[in-house]
């Protein structure tokens, strides 16, 4: 099988032929979307051009991508921001997608998987014990956490002796602590030539089955990690298509965030003391002493952005760096031996130049960074965060000028055009083929594409858009008497079948509260009574019922058909006005010349409403009410580009006319 590339699909191949012929086997229905698609991705990798399609929900973009990208004659990454997506891919898509064109020539079906490497079990951490605070490996772990542990090790030997990959999502039931006794991250990896389990290692099985297919699933954060940090952990290749690709710059952002707290530094220390004795002093106490500078800092501090650093913390975080880099040169260097004691020493030595790497990115203070120091709350410490100003010059720099990229999602038009995600992304609104205005350099120009496939849902007649613009605008406070009332008039016309998308965990919590107490003949489930998918679950299960939460539900909740026929947003979902991230990017854009609220804000709430109005029609037969309670986005000047950036529904104010099409619903249903 071939390393990188594939031999081309021959002539009088089409793409369109080809998944004609995969929607045929799949007993599937042509879309003209879906066709359109498939051809414009064929031609965009063909001739290196980037490409945005817009693809509604229901129009099968998946296969849309995936036949031209087994077509393509050289290696393409398919990149999805949820592990929802990435299971439907590997689990569903791909497996009947190579089944239905087995038996056409020239088609490479070979595909992998590839993760981080924290996302797979370790299996020298498994086999040989974890370290302890002070660095000593212990074969059993002790505590309350003790069962699960095991448990999780005698999955991995199961699946080591099955074949299986060894991936987190496979494994048993277990929160992040337990899954941190059975994993490592890149740096606590020995690798693959000094680890005595190298050979098994579910890791360097999936590199190397990547390294020899021609389609590899990912995720954002890796593809992140590979093209931006420049952290090679992809195989080489010629495409990428990014699935989801509304929540890309926020992934990111998120890949190339840093965070630092006084513990952190304390625990390397601990860690390292067993490493690091030296002639010319203690460096791990000088750590540790470093770390205590580091708490008195932030115990100066208000939580918050931070424009200017003060003295103080400036100290602390030189003192941290320099501490650190000390350390880090009186590790003693490596025998090349495979016992304990290497491992424990390669996990030290990396925690400790964790904390070297990001005190020196904080200390630098460079203009193109947000510092922000987190506030502490209960058990969990403050911590200093770290985050790109903006992320679209690392991609334009180092991902769109090397490879070709295909970006796809049901949400990339706002405010009826493909400029501001472009812009976002990296890609010059005079770069669009057809522009009307040229680039003002022409050879370094990249050139892109936009285009609206459609949807097979016929949005006008299907679901209304219920602007309530009687009620008063939303205040601080959260959720007023007016908005309470609307709410539970609302679903006592539906009676039940309600998702609530709410701007806080308070405010869902209240809704809930007062449709509970109004409405006790209706089950009201709010996010946090039980996991999601039990939610969901029940949800589903029970027409009477209705769902509030908050962020996770306004993107990641797939309920089609007569369990959801009402989604209520309460409020514009503009990002809150003391996020150290946003507000920094709206004051950067303002002093840039822009419209710093235009840009960043609003761009921010045209995304989470789309998504969010989304969850109301999931096929060809739903029907609704998408219900938003902020006058301001009929009143406002700038409702107008989030009202464009939603689904094509029949809007209206009338709330007596809402109510009569909910009592129809819940009758007809």
């Amino acid at each position: 099988m071939p390393e990188t590339d594939t031999a081309p699909a021959p002539v009088g191949t089409p793409v369109s032929a080809v998944l004609a012929q995969a929607v045929g086997a799949l007993g599937g229905q042509q879309r003209d979307g879906q066709v359109h698609m498939a051809d414009e991705v064929a031609e965009a990798m063909q001739d290196g051009r980037h490409l945005l399609v817009q693809a509604g929900t229901g129009t099968g973009k998946s296969l849309g991508y995936l036949v031209p990208a087994m077509l393509h004659d050289k290696r393409v990454v398919v990149a999805t921001a949820t592990l929802a997506l990435q299971h439907q891919l590997v689990e569903r898509d791909l497996p009947r997608l190579v089944e239905a064109v087995k038996d056409v020539p020239g088609i490479d079906t070979s595909y992998a998987v590839l993760k981080g490497r924290s996302n797979y079990a370790c299996l020298h951490r498994i086999r040989a014990g974890v370290p302890d605070d002070q660095g000593t490996l212990v074969d059993v772990p002790t505590g309350s956490m003790a069962e699960k542990v095991l448990e999780l090790r005698a999955w991995a030997e199961e699946e080591t002796e099955q074949g299986g990959s060894g991936e987190r999502d496979n494994a048993p039931r277990h929160t992040d602590r337990e899954w941190r006794q059975v994993s490592v991250n890149h740096r606590e990896c020995l690798g693959a030539t000094k680890c005595p389990f190298g050979a098994e290692c579910f890791a360097e099985l999936a590199r190397e089955k990547a390294q020899r297919s021609h389609l590899i699933v990912t995720n954002h954060s890796l593809l992140a990690i590979d093209a931006i940090e420049e952290v090679p952990m992809i195989p080489d290749y010629d495409t990428v298509v990014i699935d989801e690709a509304h929540e890309l710059t926020a992934r990111v952002t998120q890949a190339a965030t840093d965070e630092l707290a006084a513990t952190d530094v304390e625990r390397a220390a601990r860690r390292a003391s067993r490493w690091t004795d030296s002639a010319e002093g203690d460096p791990a106490g000088d750590l540790e002493d470093a770390a205590q500078q580091l708490a008195e800092a932030f115990e100066a501090m208000p939580p918050g952005r931070i424009d200017q650093v003060p003295v103080q913390l400036a100290d602390a975080l030189v003192l941290v760096r320099d501490a650190a880099r000390a350390c880090l040169s009186a590790f003693p260097r490596e025998s090349g031996g495979e016992g304990e004691g290497d491992a424990g020493r390669t996990q030290a030595k990396g925690m400790v130049q964790e904390v070297f790497v990001n005190a020196e990115r904080m200390a630098a203070g460079s203009q193109a960074d947000v510092l922000w120091l987190g506030e502490a709350r209960d058990r969990f410490p403050a911590r200093l965060h770290v985050a790109p100003l903006q992320v679209w010059g690392p991609m334009r720099d180092k991902l769109l000028t090397d490879k070709t990229v295909v970006f796809t999602s049901a949400t990339l038009m706002l405010g009826g055009d493909f400029g501001a995600v472009a812009t976002s992304l990296g890609l010059k609104p005079t770069e669009r083929v057809g522009s009307q205005i040229a680039p003002t350099d022409p050879d370094t120009a990249l050139p892109w594409k936009g285009i609206d496939v459609g949807s097979p849902f016929d949005y006008g007649q299907q679901s209304i858009l219920y602007v309530a613009r009687h009620l008063p605008q939303p205040g601080r406070d959260g959720l007023g008497p007016a908005q309470l009332d609307e709410i539970c008039d609302l679903v006592d016309a539906l009676d039940g079948r309600t998702l609530g998308l709410f701007s806080s965990r308070r405010a869902a919590e209240t809704a809930a509260e007062a449709v509970r107490a109004r409405l006790p003949h209706l089950t009201t489930l709010a996010q946090g009574d039980a996991q999601l998918p039990e939610l969901a679950k029940q949800f589903v299960e029970d027409p009477h019922t209705c769902l509030f939460g908050t962020l996770s539900l306004w993107q990641g909740l797939d309920v089609p058909g007569d369990t959801c026929q009402l989604v209520i947003i309460d409020r514009i979902p503009f990002p809150r006005p003391d996020d150290p991230l946003m507000s920094a990017r709206q004051k950067a854009a303002d002093q840039a010349g822009g419209n710093g609220f235009m840009q960043v804000a609003a761009t921010h709430a045209a995304l989470l409403l789309a998504q969010g109005a989304g969850r109301l029609i999931r096929t060809t037969s739903d029907r609704g009410i998408v219900a938003v309670l902020d006058p301001r986005l009929e009143t406002a000047r700038y409702g107008r580009f989030l009202k464009a950036s939603l689904p094509p529904m029949w809007s209206t104010t009338d709330p007596a006319l809402v109510r009569q099409a909910l009592k129809r619903l819940g009758e007809a249903g």
